[in-house]
């Protein structure tokens, strides 16, 4: 008896390569030879395979969407070919054929994933409807799984950009990330201060360990401390179990506390004992080893709290040991096209729809834009735009009306006599520079690609 060891027949190679391929298994040459004709007709590629052996072969090198075996053959049967189908391509699904008297077993087998049996004799409608079906849901669940795929590729917070500004944070950043040094992120809401935090950690040696963020402001203060360390059972009023704080969950990775200037006095001197020390204590328990890298964040001047009494400033110098200041989507304008095309690729294959293409003038619009939100505001432009959009394009219409009806104005231009001494030049173009970022010395300092003690040290000699 001739076995077919999955090539396939002349027949099925003038299929179209985008047709379902089903694999009969049936050591019946005669079965096998029905069936071919029956799917062929169909328009469907047929391979076929003599025993559980050469399926799985099969399995192995072609692109196959149903595998319709028989129940009972000699050697490996239809069952246990089932569950190695399963473990060598799960997206493949198998439909059994089964004789009279085996619906049981067929039934027991769908529990093992099989999609559909079918009783002999055969059926042409029948067999036919079920291997259909069966590639229907085939593709079905290979799509969901790419389109998740894609989601979860796209959904991994990255830091999008080329802008001199944010190059010149991704440079700091890499250096300090093999450090075990503290890094202290500065910069407005909403700039990506913990998606540089994660930039830190997962180019340290700490990246195989956990990643735990903590907002500080988020937290009631009545119970940050124990958010944060932990405590043990009975250690206060309504402390039935014990629990494990923050940097128990982050052993042998980064902690990231964000909104660092919101932490309480209290919280404060036991945050500065961990720095110095490397060690905590739980409330009511004993003293822990914080096997932890910490990455502060903060939209607050620290400085200015230090000045005004609400911050310890030992802790700022502990916490100030590598400082990154994330700069204002303002100041990196020409990054905006790529963080819209991030953020459509993102919520279009969140949403299930088509890619949008944004205009032009839409894109003018977002540019000339100034984004008190930052990257935070655009992104929930760019998902409102895709949810709201009824065609293919992201345009003026798909908009809010605040940046839809925003005034462009061209940028700021200084204009000197000849002759202007050089010193005159750099105050004018500093003050500009400050005017331009609110006062921000640290974000002007980027934008003018010198040090913040420059700045300082320039203004302060206009003052002596």
């Amino acid at each position: 008896m001739p076995s077919v060891s999955g090539a396939p027949s002349a027949a099925s190679r003038e299929v179209a390569t985008d047709a379902v391929t089903v694999l009969i298994v049936d050591d019946e040459r005669s079965n096998v030879e029905s069936l071919e004709k029956i799917f062929q007709r169909e328009g469907m590629r047929v391979l076929s395979a003599p025993d559980a052996r050469h399926a799985l072969d099969v399995v192995r090198t072609h692109r196959v969407h149903v595998v319709l075996t028989d129940l009972m053959m000699p050697g490996t049967t239809g069952l246990e070919l089932l569950r190695a189908v399963k473990q060598v391509a799960p997206d493949v699904e198998v439909v059994l054929m089964t004789a009279f008297g085996s619906v049981e077993a067929a039934v027991s087998a769908m529990r093992d994933g099989a999609y559909d049996f079918v009783e002999k004799p055969l059926k042409r409608v029948a067999i036919v409807k079920s291997v259909r079906k069966a590639a229907e849901r085939q593709k079905l669940v290979a799509e969901n799984k790419s389109l998740k795929d894609e989601i979860k590729r796209l959904a991994r917070r990255e830091i999008v950009g080329s802008s001199l500004s944010l190059r010149r944070v991704i440079d700091v950043a890499t250096q300090a990330a093999p450090s075990q040094a503290t890094v202290l992120v500065l910069g407005e809401s909403g700039t990506g201060k913990e998606l540089i935090a994660r930039f830190i950690h997962e180019h340290s040696s700490r990246a195989r360990g956990p990643f735990i963020a903590v907002n500080c402001a988020a937290i009631p203060e009545s119970i940050l401390e124990s958010e944060l360390f932990g405590h043990e059972k009975g250690a206060f009023t309504g402390a039935i179990t014990r629990r494990e704080g923050r940097f128990a969950k982050a052993v042998g990775g980064t902690l990231l506390l964000d909104e660092i200037g919101e932490l309480s006095p209290p919280v404060q001197v036991k945050l500065l004992r961990v720095l110095q020390e490397g060690e905590y204590e739980p409330l009511g328990g004993n003293t822990q080893r914080a096997d932890v890298r910490i990455v502060a964040a903060t939209n607050r001047d620290l400085l200015a709290e230090v000045a005004a009494g609400r911050f310890r400033e030992d802790l700022f110098y502990r916490l100030n040991v590598i400082a990154i200041t994330a700069p204002p989507l303002r100041a990196r304008r020409e990054d905006i096209p790529l963080l819209v095309d991030h953020f459509l690729g993102l919520y279009c294959a969140k949403n299930g729809r088509s890619r949008l293409n944004p205009t032009r003038s839409a894109l003018d619009l977002l540019m000339g834009y100034s984004w008190p939100g930052n990257v935070r505001e655009l992104e929930n432009v760019i998902e409102r735009a895709v949810v709201l959009s009824r065609g293919d394009i992201l345009g003026q219409d798909e908009l809010p009306e605040a940046i839809a009806t925003a005034i462009h104005h061209e940028p700021a231009q200084l204009t000197f006599e000849m002759g202007t001494p050089l010193e005159e030049i750099e105050l004018r173009v500093i003050r500009e520079t400050l005017r331009h970022t609110k006062g921000d010395k640290s974000i002007a300092a980027q934008l003018l690609g010198i040090s913040t003690r420059t700045i300082y040290r320039k203004l302060d000699g206009v003052l002596e």
